[in-house]
């Protein structure tokens, strides 16, 4: 069974999104406070996709969402927000999350959101790449989805596993952001562009000597960007 958590305060948009997940064919734990939902994940640590309301009594969204990632890099993690401020959905993403749902959102775009993430977060059996992309100073690892830099591992979230290898297998190209998107994506994704940007950022904090000045991963103005091998 395909088994994902909800952490949402407000019980009739809670059951409204368990509902929907059920039928999806989901089994679904639910929890109202970022408290309650930290020791439901200890309790279940076969849930592979987290959906997090930002606004909460207690700790926030954003905390939890800080303090998943701390001890989880392969777990999918959505944001889910009554806000249409940039700032929150940046933020969200840069806290680790690997997409946002605005509220009022469908049934079917957010079942959508779950799925795709839910094969990204290994949910489902695929068929792993063998051996190695070798780009001194890094390895990426194609068998268990890891990267190393001068042989220390660095932690990535399944997305950014996704972006790194797109950049490996096609270094000194121009990605244009559309093709970054539908690539580690899906072509069938409905969100914006800004998650490229802010997922290359986060990228770039993990595996660039200074972020502000990047060597590895290059902006093409206007377009979107190179690996710079």
């Amino acid at each position: 069974m395909k088994k994902v958590l909800v952490l949402e305060d407000e019980s009739s948009i809670r059951g409204f999104i368990v509902i929907n997940l059920r039928r999806a064919g989901y089994e679904v734990v639910e929890a109202e406070s970022g408290e309650e939902a930290l020791e439901r994940l200890r309790e279940n640590p076969d849930v592979r996709v987290v959906l997090l309301d930002i606004m909460l009594p207690g700790i926030d969204g954003f905390e939890v969402c800080r303090r998943i990632r701390a001890g989880n890099t392969k777990i999918g993690i959505i944001m889910l927000t009554a806000r249409s401020q940039e700032m929150d959905k940046v933020t969200g993403l840069m806290t680790g999350a690997d997409d946002y749902v605005t509220k009022p959102f469908s049934p079917a775009e957010l079942t959508a959101r779950v799925d795709a993430l839910f094969r990204r977060a290994g949910g489902e059996t695929e068929t792993a790449d063998a051996g190695e992309i070798s780009q001194p100073p890094f390895v990426l690892n194609l068998r268990n989805r890891s990267l190393e830099k001068d042989g220390a591992r660095i932690k990535l979230t399944q997305v950014e596993y996704s972006v790194m290898k797109l950049f490996m297998e096609n270094p000194g190209r121009a990605l244009s952001r559309e093709e970054i998107l539908d690539k580690v994506w899906g072509r069938d994704y409905i969100g914006e562009l800004k998650i490229v940007d802010v997922n290359i950022r986060r990228l770039r904090l993990k595996i660039e000597d200074n972020a502000q000045s990047p060597t590895y991963i290059n902006t093409v103005w206007g377009y979107g960007y190179k690996w710079g091998f």
